[in-house]
C-alpha cells in the first residue's frame, strides 16, 4: 500500500469519527450567514440537476413507421426552437434504443413463425415419408441379389 493510499485511508477514518460534529458546525455556520458553508450546505441538500426536463409532444412510439414521425416531430422542433440540437440529439438517441427494442421484438416474433412453420414441414415430410414406406411391398430376402451380369454362372 502506498504512502498516498495511507494517507487518504487516515484522513478517512479522521472523518468519519468527526463526522457528524464537522456537518453540524457547518450548519451553524450557514445560519450565522457564512455564504460557503450555505452554498456548501444547500448543494447537499438541493444538488444541481445535471439535466433539465426536456418538454416536447411525441405520438406514441409503437412502431419503425412510429419511430419515423417521431424523429421528424423532434426535427420540427429544433427547426422552430422548442429545443436545442443538444436535446434533439438526446431525444433521437432514446427513440434509436426504441427502435432496436421494436426491431428485436419483431425479430423474435418472426423468427418463431419460422420455426413453427419448419417443424409443421419437417412433420409433414416425416409423414409422408412414413405412408410411402408402408404402401411399399416388401421385397422378398429369399431372392437373394440379382446377378449383375443378367445370367448364371
Amino acid at each position: 500500500m502506498g504512502s498516498r493510499n495511507k494517507l487518504s485511508m487516515a484522513a478517512k477514518r479522521l472523518l468519519e469519527e468527526h463526522s457528524e460534529s464537522i456537518v453540524r458546525k457547518c450548519v451553524i455556520a450557514a445560519l450565522q450567514g457564512d455564504r460557503q458553508a450555505l452554498r456548501l450546505c444547500m448543494e447537499r441538500v438541493l444538488p444541481a440537476r445535471r439535466d433539465a426536463p426536456i418538454r416536447t409532444k411525441l405520438a406514441s412510439v409503437k412502431t419503425a413507421g412510429d419511430i419515423d414521425a417521431a424523429l421528424q416531430a423532434v426535427l420540427n422542433d429544433i427547426a422552430r426552437g422548442r429545443i436545442t440540437p443538444g436535446e434533439g440529439e438526446m431525444i433521437s438517441n432514446v427513440l434509436e434504443k426504441r427502435r432496436k427494442a421494436i426491431e428485436t421484438i419483431e425479430l423474435v416474433r418472426r423468427l418463431e413463425q419460422l420455426e413453427t412453420a419448419a417443424e409443421a414441414r419437417n412433420k409433414e415430410g416425416l409423414r409422408v415419408i412414413v405412408q410411402k414406406l408402408a404402401s411399399e411391398p416388401e421385397e422378398s430376402s429369399s431372392q437373394g441379389p440379382a446377378n449383375s451380369t443378367g445370367g448364371t454362372q
